[in-house]
This record gives C-alpha cells, sequence and structure tokens, in this order.
C-alpha cells in the first residue's frame, strides 16, 4: 500500500488490490506517477453529484498511449479515511461541484 498526498496535504490510500485494477486496463500502463502527480498537482478537482463522498481529480496529459487525455483520479473520502478508487484516462471532465480552483 501507497500513501499519496494531494494539494491540500490530504493522505490518500492506494492499495495494492486498487492499483492492480487500475493497470489492468493497458492505456494505462505508466501511469502509476501520474496518478500521484494528479493528485498532487490537479489542475481541476470536482465533487460527485452522484456521491458527496467522492473527488475526482483531474490533470490533462499529451502523448497518452490513446493521445492527448485527461487523468481522472477518484478519490473515495470519508471521515477520518481517503482512498483511491480507480483512475482512467478521458475525453473531458465529468460535471459535478468544482471544489479547486475555487470559483471564488
Amino acid at each position: 500500500m501507497r500513501i499519496l498526498y494531494d494539494h491540500q496535504g490530504l493522505a490518500i490510500r492506494l492499495t495494492d488490490e486498487r492499483l492492480a485494477h487500475i493497470l489492468e486496463h493497458p492505456e494505462m500502463h505508466g501511469m502509476e506517477t501520474a496518478i500521484g502527480e494528479t493528485l498532487s498537482h490537479p489542475q481541476q478537482v470536482v465533487q460527485s453529484f452522484s456521491d458527496p463522498g467522492a473527488r475526482l481529480y483531474y490533470r490533462h496529459y499529451v502523448g497518452t498511449r490513446v493521445g492527448d487525455k485527461w487523468l481522472s483520479v477518484i478519490v473515495k473520502v470519508t471521515d477520518g479515511d481517503a482512498f483511491i478508487l480507480t483512475a482512467y484516462l478521458t475525453d473531458k471532465i465529468k460535471q459535478g461541484v468544482r471544489l479547486w480552483p475555487s470559483e471564488h
């Protein structure tokens, strides 16, 4: 298990099981470092509409195995715990409550 930190210093667990799940997708091979980078230096963080405890961290990467894509790292945050559910490459940022950068 690894502990990663987001841009606000929140400790986030990445279990071996979740990392193995993420790496089952061929396009995610070689993206392990990018997961930590996306958490620590996101370009946008969105709170899910369907699950208020889920935060979606986004960072854009040029030249991935499937072209220029956003890396989305999904983190479940509960009282006293935060852990990565999954991570994947996507064409666009999902709608939700923008947490960072703040809209104010």
